[in-house]
């Protein structure tokens, strides 16, 4: 593969530039198995339709044509747009507090996640697979306490499970 770059322009990102160095989807670090797409989490309804709007020029246009947004000019946070209906996000001030942002990836681990679909590695990997990893304990909680497909059991655990990339529908 040739390698591409790609240069970042939005509201959080001026002038930052990564290079893809992996075909798109493939050769993931073997322990990460998202069950996801980037395309499919905002198809489904993810982050409360306002997490990345500005960046569409950045990923593939398919990405955003069924993506679950608010409208344009509106900036709140809305459940009814996850596909659970209910928020299941902490706000970004929390995410920085705790240390979990990546200077590349001001917006968090869905960014981290976007660009390395499409193929960017970087040294944030190893941290960001491990915290995909450890979410996967949610997975065990709603098999233990919800019926399969009861989707009104849990549904906040569901929809943060959505945001980590596993289809919490299936459980």
């Amino acid at each position: 593969m040739r390698r591409k770059s790609i240069q970042v322009r939005d509201a959080m990102q001026k002038g930052y530039r990564y290079e893809l160095s992996e075909p798109a989807g493939k050769h993931f670090d073997p322990r990460f198995k998202p069950e996801l797409t980037p395309k499919q989490m905002l198809a489904l309804g993810v982050f409360g339709g306002v997490y990345m709007r500005d960046c569409v020029k950045e990923f593939p246009k398919d990405w955003f044509a069924k993506a679950r947004f608010q409208e344009k000019g509106t900036y709140v946070h809305d459940p009814r747009r996850n596909f659970f209906g209910v928020n299941a996000s902490q706000p970004l001030s929390l995410w920085r507090k705790k240390g979990w942002i990546y200077k590349d990836d001001p917006r968090g681990w869905f960014q981290w996640y976007c660009r390395y679909y499409l193929g960017r590695r970087c040294s944030d990997d190893e941290r960001q697979i491990k915290r995909w990893i450890a979410i996967r304990r949610h997975i065990a909680q709603l098999k233990m306490h919800c019926r399969k497909g009861d989707f009104s059991c849990r549904p906040k655990q569901r929809q943060a499970l959505l945001h980590w990339a596993y289809d919490s529908r299936k459980f």
